[in-house]
């Protein structure tokens, strides 16, 4: 490192410069557009007006904790486990802390880079290079404080990229939150179906034991010649119905686990429970709100909105290439050539050297780029207000399904008893001698089918309004607290002390 000395009264008035300079860098401008929010690309209102009859009154989706919403503690213990150990969710951790650390790398373009030199050189002249004819010997030692081609943010490029990889690192974040989102749901609605062929299962099984009897008695019958083979094969048809509905819904058990395995990331254990799945003590109620509350409740909302901020910023970026680019070289330190003067009085050494680039022409590279951020910016735009008609449509998908899946229910409620009584009346006259045994037949096999779809229409009654839950951005307001036990807890954390700055 080369150093010119100079006395202390030019150390000031070339300090001073350097203070210039500084003040300079600390008061640049941004050469980015005003930021302002798209309009809202959809309807003030939902096509159905069913939210008072769907969902309820309760609090908003997006405060509800998911703790609170998911009542029923088997499935909360499952959610848990999965927030815990899922790959998925991991790895969306793991995006965030990479978009953290690119904010970080970003930002320190803003600060000069000082670094401390020591050089330590001797050398020797030949006297035919030099004025005295003889050979020369000298040392030369060095220490300096440094800054190396540090660049003075006039014009706001390097300012305009931090906030860019801030968005950036706004968007991963609030991108993690919609995969937590997703996954409690995913878990949810996995969960339900795992509950749904639990039930079918005991309704097969008890109309399989039911006709396991009735097969023994016909049997019996037929071998003491009181009803005829026609009726045993009838009855053993419907064992063997029965039977093969059993199997199927055991196979289907198998993978619906194996499922919900793969998304809770650990083993689950979840028996075949004795009681009857309680619709009611699953689910909580919570209030829809208006489409214009996704914008804040969605975190897939709020994700393509930073990165619209971060296309916004970019454009800035592009633009301030335009401008002359100014950066700072200096050192400060002491020079000698005697190691024991290295530090005496009169070693000061210093180097200000400050460089202004202004390219003149580059092919059209800069122009290009400004394009470029600005076709990106466009594209941003058109990606936020895609995803937020995409959620306008959950929403309203939801809420269409939970309104006509709860009139399904009701309706095969009403005709599970017309079929139950049905069945309990064609037995009595087959009994009594007044019907053939294929009225039986038809009846009981009509029985166990709108038993079945009876069970999957109340499961996917829940699963519409899990979906509502997940579509309105369900316990949003809550994840920064839940992250706490769970591997998102660092990446929430940093997003939102960042935040709060």
């Amino acid at each position: 490192m080369s150093c010119k000395l100079f006395d202390g009264d030019a150390l000031r008035r070339h300090g001073s410069v350097a203070l210039i300079f500084l003040f300079i860098a600390t008061g640049c401008v941004s050469m980015a557009p005003t930021y302002e929010r798209p309009p809202l690309p959809v309807m003030d209102h939902y096509p159905l007006r069913m939210e008072e009859e769907v969902i309820g009154t309760g609090n908003p989706a997006a405060a509800t904790d998911w703790h609170v919403y998911f009542s029923d503690r088997r499935l909360q213990d499952v959610i848990a486990q999965a927030l815990e150990n899922n790959r998925d969710l991991r790895i969306a951790v793991s995006r965030v802390e990479e978009a953290r650390a690119a904010y970080g790398i970003q930002r320190a373009e803003q600060f000069p880079s000082i670094g401390l030199g020591v050089d330590a050189s001797r050398s020797r002249i030949p006297g035919d290079l030099n004025l005295t004819g003889k050979p020369l010997m000298g040392n030369q030692f060095q220490v300096a404080l440094g800054v190396s081609a540090w660049e003075i943010d006039f014009w706001g490029r390097v300012r305009s990229l931090k906030e860019a990889a801030l968005e950036s690192y706004f968007a991963t974040d609030e991108a993690q939150q919609a995969v937590t989102v997703s996954l409690i749901a995913q878990v949810a609605n996995s969960y339900l179906a795992l509950r749904e062929l639990d039930e079918r299962l005991i309704l097969a099984r008890q109309t399989t034991a039911s006709r396991a009897e009735s097969l023994r008695i016909f049997r019996r019958r037929v071998e003491v010649g009181a009803t005829s083979h026609l009726e045993l094969t009838q009855v053993e048809t419907l064992w063997q119905q029965a039977t093969t509905l059993g199997a199927q819904l055991e196979q289907a058990r198998a993978t619906q686990a194996n499922a919900l395995t793969l998304l809770v990331g650990a083993s689950v254990e979840l028996g075949t429970p004795p009681e009857k799945f309680d619709d009611a003590s699953v689910l909580k109620e919570s209030a829809v709100g208006m489409p214009s509350d996704l914008l804040l409740d969605r975190p897939d909302i709020v994700a393509a909105e930073h990165q619209l901020k971060a296309a916004n910023a970019n454009i800035g970026a592009a633009r301030a290439a335009f401008f002359p680019r100014i950066a700072l070289t200096a050192s400060y330190g002491t020079a000698s050539a005697e190691l024991d003067g290295l530090f005496g009085s009169g070693s000061a050494a210093w180097n200000f050297a400050p460089s202004l680039i202004l390219p003149l022409f580059d092919g059209g590279l800069r122009r290009n780029n400004l394009s470029l951020a600005q076709a990106r910016k466009t594209r941003a735009v058109a990606e936020y207000e895609k995803t937020i008609q995409e959620a306008f449509r959950d929403v309203a998908d939801a809420l269409a399904a939970s309104h006509w899946l709860g009139v399904q229910v009701q309706t095969l409620q009403a005709t599970r008893a017309v079929q139950t009584e049905r069945a309990r009346l064609a037995k009595l006259r087959y009994d009594n001698g007044a019907a053939a045994f294929l009225e039986v037949l038809d009846a009981q096999r009509d029985l166990l089918t709108v038993e079945q779809q009876w069970v999957q229409a109340r499961r996917a009654l829940l699963s519409s309004r899990v979906g509502l839950y997940a579509a309105l951005g369900g316990g949003t307001h809550y994840l920064a607290a839940e992250g706490s036990t769970s591997p998102s807890a660092s990446a929430n954390s940093s997003a939102h002390s960042i935040k709060a700055k």
